[in-house]
């Protein structure tokens, strides 16, 4: 047996480069109503998925953000295939292949409605075992989130979403509307010992500019997320990372949210030793592993004969 490779601070040991036996991670284009996205698709090699994840990368980044480009230990993909869950990680409107077609983008109500025309073209084409879940980061978060309050009758089982809050820290606004680089920088990224060394040279291909329409919406978020929240039903689990400075997420503003998403089941987390790029970072695979686990766990709940829980599941770090 090959060892496990262990990143410094004491995160969890990852699988070494090239080690197991992962999943193929094929390029895929699901085209629903006209609109052609990109992706990235993998898929468990015996039997049929658990349920099928589709996850929605944040501005500026691409699909390749959930596949682990500096380790592919890290990948959500081959974890989630492993797992038996099909996973299935989009380029959003304005990204990718789309975006010659989208060059400033879309408004969080237009891509919520090319959402749901992808996720019935989905349904169609794979295997979704019992249903759809979304994993989200960042301002696909706010996609997540607008197509769950949007969309109550999509048929979507649940929501996970990571680096995505109500209301924006000090200092937030000011780069996001980009008059500070430097400090965009470290609001996206926060200490480098958080990722592993290749991180930056390897993420180059993913990096992307932030379609103007999106800037937009990323400002009049707080307001947005007010107005949604008390419309989702579904589940829904947060994870805010220990130095995430995009987003206020002490005690108070987690109360806010908890209040706002008062009609769903919610959870807020914390991940420790982890920055924005949570997907990106060694605490990668502790966050998925903890993702997975709480679809397999709402699988568990209401198909209690065909799914089951993720095996050694990290314990999830709770907010008073």
């Amino acid at each position: 047996m090959t060892d496990l490779v262990c990143p410094p601070s004491g995160f969890p040991p990852v699988p070494p480069l090239g080690a197991p036996p992962f999943a193929p991670v094929r390029q895929v284009v699901v085209q629903a109503d006209g609109v052609r996205l990109s992706g990235l698709h993998c898929a468990p090699v015996s039997g049929p998925p658990r349920a099928m994840v589709v996850a929605l990368h944040g501005a500026g980044m691409r699909a390749g953000y959930f596949h682990g480009p500096a380790h592919p230990g890290l990948s959500l993909l081959t974890l989630g295939a492993e797992l038996g869950f099909s996973v299935l990680a989009l380029d959003r409107p304005g990204y990718g292949l789309s975006a010659a077609a989208f060059p400033d983008g879309l408004s969080l109500p237009e891509q919520s409605a090319v959402l749901r025309s992808t996720l019935d073209a989905i349904r169609r084409r794979y295997t979704t075992g019992a249903g759809v879940f979304l994993l989200a980061h960042s301002f696909g978060g706010k996609l997540a989130l607008t197509h769950a309050a949007e969309q109550p009758a999509d048929g979507l089982l649940g929501v996970d979403v990571s680096g995505c809050g109500h209301r924006y820290a000090p200092g937030a606004e000011k780069a996001l509307r980009g008059r500070d680089g430097r400090a965009a920088w470290q609001f996206h990224w926060g200490p480098l010992r958080l990722y592993p060394a290749r991180t930056h040279t390897t993420s180059r291909d993913l990096v992307t500019p932030m379609p103007a329409r999106e800037t937009a919406d990323a400002l009049s978020w707080p307001e947005a997320f007010l107005r949604l929240a008390p419309r989702i039903r579904v589940p829904v689990r947060l994870t805010f990372a220990e130095h995430e400075r995009w987003w206020c997420h002490d005690a108070r503003a987690v109360d806010e949210i908890r209040g706002a998403l008062a009609g769903a089941p919610v959870q807020v987390e914390r991940q420790p030793d982890a920055g924005h790029n949570l997907s990106l970072g060694w605490a990668a695979r502790t966050y998925h592993l903890r993702a997975l686990d709480g679809f397999a766990t709402h699988l568990a709940q209401h198909s209690p004969r065909t799914a089951h829980g993720v095996p050694n599941a990290p314990q999830p770090v709770p907010y008073p």
